[in-house]
């Protein structure tokens, strides 16, 4: 399988707090794959680290066989314009109408007369069914239809890479099962390859080809969902699970609390 995107052992870290340690994954052409963990484990920061708003301390990240490299702009800025970004809750313009925030990365990134802008938003928007909201603000629509408006935005490009920040974050059931559904659509109609950051385990399970679990800043399992589904692995278990006992504690490490509240030993 070719990939289009691949990571080599990234090390990343605010201060001597450690986010990523020796984190390599792979992704595929036409794959749609899902990286998922708990609140903190490093995520987000792992697509900003593939956007180039971070640089890793260490490790190798390759966009479509060419070298990511936050000191080099212009090479940096050619990586980017092969990648569409749906951010978590949308991050629509609010004083731009629906059309205007999917023609937005258009109109910039291109010298495309108006008429083409016109059909190229349009089909877009047909793309995720909403071209009959063309004309209405952010405001009046609802989040779910916010979503797919971001959507049509974030493939106006016909991107190679998508990159998906938390795409079911805030949905309802309906709106979670439409979004997940044009994700593998679009994905496979484009050809592109699509990484998911999230923690919602049914819809990502229902599309992904592939995915990666992250905790404790490695990655502690890999496969496909039904890989991840019949996995013995006490982090995959309890994640997939949602359950209260294993190797996520609920508590963050601290000092014994009697002794922190200044109340010495606690009698047993």
């Amino acid at each position: 399988m070719q990939d289009y995107l691949s990571i080599e052992g990234l090390h990343f870290g605010f201060g001597r707090r450690r986010i990523l340690d020796d984190v390599s994954m792979r992704f595929g052409v036409g794959k749609v794959v899902a990286i998922m963990g708990g609140s903190g484990m490093g995520k987000t920061t792992l697509l900003k680290l593939i956007g180039g708003l971070l640089t890793p301390e260490a490790g190798e990240i390759r966009v479509g066989g060419e070298k990511l490299d936050t000191s080099n702009i212009k090479s940096l800025y050619r990586i980017r314009r092969r990648m569409g970004m749906l951010f978590q809750f949308g991050a629509l313009f609010t004083d731009l109408s629906v059309f205007d925030n999917v023609a937005f990365p258009i109109r910039e990134q291109t010298d495309l007369d108006e008429e083409t802008v016109r059909d190229l938003v349009l089909m877009k928007l047909n793309a995720v069914g909403l071209r009959g909201a063309a004309s209405l603000m952010p405001s009046e629509i609802s989040g779910g239809m916010a979503r797919r408006v971001a959507l049509a935005r974030t493939i106006a490009l016909d991107p190679a890479l998508i990159l998906y920040d938390e795409p079911f974050a805030g949905l309802d059931p309906i709106s979670m099962g439409v979004t997940a559904r044009l994700i593998r659509e679009l994905n496979d109609a484009l050809g592109a390859t699509s990484l998911i950051v999230t923690h919602d385990v049914a819809e990502t399970f229902d599309i992904a080809d592939y995915v990666y679990m992250i905790s404790d800043a490695k990655v502690a399992a890999e496969g496909t969902p039904d890989d991840m589904l019949h996995s013995e692995e006490p982090f995959v278990k309890q994640f997939v699970g949602g359950l209260p006992d294993g190797p996520v504690r609920f508590q963050y490490h601290a000092d014994d609390y009697a002794t922190e509240l200044g109340l010495g030993e606690v009698r047993k």
